[in-house]
């Protein structure tokens, strides 16, 4: 399953408006990290290996607000460190639903039940709880006991309080074609959020743990051997069929990182929010300052083992909306 009709439809016309336009480039999703502190030291992150100075900062959504504004993209992934954190997320996410742009709120659901009285179910907004495996997979990789309950926890009362929920689950090269399974079968049969999503680990720099990164075909085996028996479609994905083809190796495609920005505590992130070649003051400065075709696997030696969304899944939307054939498989999908 692909994302709901509704927001299939918004999506669709918004990009159709925009190649009609004449417009090459153009976001589809920004990642907003209106902080980098968190409440967890996870392996495979380093947004907390930023000084403490920074690590106090908090983005005023005013600042936010006009960003999201000015890019004019129709969906908006807020993360961090950890969003709850921030004192005023009940009013971003508020200002941004009023806006009516489509908002995940990404979160390690540990802060949940202090703060879900701070927000209201919206067709507009979903909690995005990160949930990297089982309970003993999952508090591994988040490097803290009780985290998997806790966010089971979490999602069964944002569920009885009528909410949206969808989750984010990052493979690495520990994960076997089963553990892979047996976590979308748990949320998908179990808990039965409403979708999921599943991404490759990307090497960052900063991470504590440089040894358990996934390399491309790692990553395609992996995929192929957990998709096999036709799995897949029985999963509530949120990603197109085209991105599922091609974390299989039955597609590919280049890089359209500018398609989901990343916009922090430092301004708009070049080229993508898993790498930082600098920072501009405005969306159209990042498009007409990047070299976008220096970037991408086969063109920077950083990028030789991504597979992650940020860069793949807008174009994989694009191939969909370029093909009617594409575009009917995805419908069928819904």
């Amino acid at each position: 399953m692909a994302m709901p009709l509704r927001q299939s439809l918004r999506i669709g016309g918004y990009v159709l408006r925009n190649k009609l336009r004449g417009r090459t480039r153009f976001p589809l999703i920004v990642e907003l990290e209106p902080l980098y502190a968190c409440n967890l030291a996870c392996a495979g992150c380093g947004k907390i290996q930023h000084p403490a100075d920074v690590l106090k900062q908090r983005m005023p959504v005013e600042q936010a607000v006009a960003a999201i504004r000015e890019c004019g993209a129709p969906m908006v992934s807020i993360a961090g460190g950890e969003p709850l954190m921030h004192p005023q997320i009940g009013e971003l996410v508020a200002e941004l639903v009023r806006m009516k742009r489509y908002v995940f709120l990404c979160t390690n659901a540990a802060l949940i039940p202090k703060k879900i009285d701070r927000f209201e179910p919206s067709r507009y907004f979903a909690w995005a709880v990160h949930i990297d495996g089982l309970r003993e997979r999952h508090d591994a990789s988040v490097c803290k006991e009780g985290v998997f309950d806790q966010a089971v926890d979490a999602i069964r009362l944002c569920q009885e309080r009528g909410f949206r929920v969808t989750t984010n689950t990052t493979v690495f090269n520990t994960d076997t074609p089963q553990t892979v399974i047996d976590v979308l079968d748990y949320l998908n049969d179990d808990l039965r959020v409403d979708q999921m999503m599943i991404s490759p680990a990307y090497a960052y720099e900063k991470a504590p743990d440089q040894e358990h990164f996934l390399g491309v075909e790692e990553t395609r085996e992996l995929f192929r051997k957990a998709f096999a028996g036709g799995r897949r479609r029985r999963w509530r994905f949120n990603h197109s069929p085209l991105f599922l083809d091609f974390l299989e190796g039955k597609a590919d495609f280049p890089c359209t990182a500018w398609a989901i920005p990343s916009y922090s505590l430092k301004g708009w992130q070049r080229p993508c929010y898993l790498m930082d070649d600098g920072y501009t003051a405005t969306y159209q400065e990042l498009l007409d300052t990047t070299d976008w075709d220096a970037y991408g696997r086969g063109r920077d030696d950083r990028c030789a083992n991504c597979m992650a969304h940020c860069g793949y899944e807008p174009t994989a939307v694009f191939a969909t909306m370029g093909s009617l054939k594409e575009s009917l498989r995805a419908v069928r999908s819904i």
